[in-house]
């Protein structure tokens, strides 16, 4: 039965039968490794903040439940209560959803960054590559 060093040992036979430079596929993987792990900071910042946020909301509305649970002396402050909380909910939820749209705006724009970076870095090496590609392009015949 083949074990992976057999399987690991018959690729790279295979791959260095093509004569090939393996540093540029070397440096493409490592490029896309940085960017993936850019990109996974910035995604994972922003469920660190959207985690704060949706903790903060819901610590916010268990304090204020505490108004709404209390026992009242007339029907009347019941109501009361239940409105102020109903104004309170909705004044933090604009707040709330407000924060929520920070956070994307800035995921946004960071990721914005990063791929326009990361474009900037694939233009450079095409043109580094350009003038490589073209000494080694068959010329055509008459």
């Amino acid at each position: 039965m083949a074990n992976n060093d057999d399987f690991t040992k018959y690729i790279t036979d295979m791959l260095s039968a093509y004569k090939m430079d393996n540093s540029t596929m070397t440096d493409a993987f490592k490029n896309s490794a940085e960017l993936a792990d850019r990109m996974s900071q910035v995604a994972l910042e922003a469920a660190e903040r959207a985690n704060d946020v949706s903790a903060q909301w819901a610590k916010d509305t268990l304090s204020k439940m505490g108004d709404v649970s209390a026992s009242k002396d007339a029907p009347a402050d019941y109501t009361k209560a239940m409105s102020d909380f109903a104004a309170a909910q909705a004044e933090m939820s604009a707040e709330m959803m407000s924060a929520y749209a920070e956070i994307a705006k800035k995921v946004q724009m960071e990721t914005v960054e990063l791929l326009m970076s990361a474009t900037q870095d694939m233009q450079a090496n095409v043109s580094a590559a350009q003038p490589g590609a073209k000494k080694a392009a068959p010329r055509k015949r008459k």
